[in-house]
């Protein structure tokens, strides 16, 4: 009978507190979002799970610290030698690299610029958060960054300056991401006309061999000799990119956007998941973090929009563009390019599809998002 006692004394159902519990149910309603809605399925269901299995007592699966002193879980391990010195992130760059075709944005240069302004949320984040609501430096930071709408740069970011709230932020940033479809067109339909929503794109012109081999390179030398601190992830998207359109690493690129990033992705999910204890997640923090990453995503949005529009002021009218391609500047890839040309093409009965316009300042967004993280790490970190 002591046995028995003892057992249960020990038992994971007689150290659960009402945290847990709620962690469980916020756990499950990712896994549901992931599988009934479809909503970013490759990250939200390994964080979800790992929100659950972190907050079961005594089972050794959290990443940050163990229950009442016990000794270090599984997912700690994974998050001590793959997110804490930086490298699971970058890793997935390899792989988004390989997977990403910069052409769109070489035949339409002047879209960069789009990919740049569609930053403004972060930094209007990071801002407000700092000085409205009390938050340090490195975490507004942390914050502001899921304004770039790029779950790897968030968690790459967080891990170094507010590791604390590491796992509502990687929350935010993918929800956001997955929420694309809705935030999006209700901004873009307050802010575009409808004679702006029918502005039709040409056909770019076409992009050599020499210019996708050299952009890769040149953008990656560059930007890291401008910025050191964007280095890991810049040069590891820029390397996967290399890859791919050399022409001569079959092998690698289709390792690096295939199988290697799927594992990298198992282990991510789960590590920032199980960062998620209870005790720490549920608190006004998690709140504050969740709204202000909403308004910094929206704010993105708005300036991709507000500069696209600004650009036609000073474009000749065979030139123009259309404005609604501005808010595929965040780094949702390529879902925030389909969702305008979802938006116009249903806004012009179809005439008017600007898909391969749309994915020029998407993938200006990975950079800018990546670049702008280098700035907060060389300023903050």
């Amino acid at each position: 009978m002591e046995a028995l006692t003892r057992l249960i004394g020990e038992s994971g159902f007689a150290g659960l507190i009402w945290q847990n519990v709620v962690m469980f149910l916020v756990g499950g309603v990712l896994i549901y979002l992931a599988v009934k809605k479809e909503y970013e399925p490759l990250l939200l269901i390994p964080i979800g799970f790992g929100a659950i299995v972190a907050n079961l007592p005594h089972a050794l699966m959290g990443s940050v610290h163990s229950f009442h002193g016990e000794e270090p879980g599984l997912m700690q391990y994974v998050y001590e030698l793959g997110i804490r010195p930086e490298f699971l992130p970058p890793v997935v760059f390899l792989g988004v690299g390989a997977l990403t075709d910069f052409r769109p944005l070489l035949a339409r240069p002047i879209t960069f610029l789009l990919g740049a302004s569609a930053q403004l949320g972060i930094f209007v984040a990071a801002l407000g958060a700092f000085y409205l609501f009390g938050y340090s430096p490195q975490e507004a930071a942390s914050i502001g960054i899921i304004g770039g709408a790029d779950g790897p740069t968030s968690i790459y970011l967080a891990s170094q300056l507010a590791p604390e709230l590491l796992g509502a932020i990687a929350v935010a940033a993918y929800s956001y991401m997955a929420l694309v479809p809705i935030i999006q067109p209700p901004i873009m339909r307050l802010l575009i006309t409808k004679k702006e929503r029918q502005i039709a794109m040409p056909q770019a012109k076409p992009v050599s061999k020499t210019a996708v081999i050299l952009f890769p390179i040149l953008t990656g030398v560059f930007a890291s000799l401008a910025i050191p601190a964007c280095a890991p992830l810049l040069g590891m998207l820029m390397f996967g990119n290399l890859l791919r359109e050399s022409g001569v690493t079959d092998r690698l690129s289709k390792t690096a956007g295939g199988p290697l990033i799927n594992i990298v992705t198992i282990f991510l999910g789960l590590t920032v998941g199980s960062t998620m204890l209870g005790e720490n997640f549920l608190s006004a923090k998690t709140l504050g973090i969740l709204v202000l990453g909403l308004f910094a995503f929206c704010f993105s949005t708005f300036g991709g929009v507000v500069f696209a529009k600004f650009l036609n002021l000073i474009l000749p009218a065979e030139k123009k563009i259309n404005p609604c391609i501005g808010a595929a500047g965040v780094s949702a890839v390529p879902m925030a390019a389909r969702v305008v040309q979802g938006f116009v093409s249903e806004q012009t009965n179809g005439r008017v599809n600007p898909l391969m316009a749309a994915m020029g300042p998407n993938v200006a967004g990975v950079i800018g998002s990546a670049v702008a993280a280098g700035v907060f790490l060389a300023l903050l970190g």
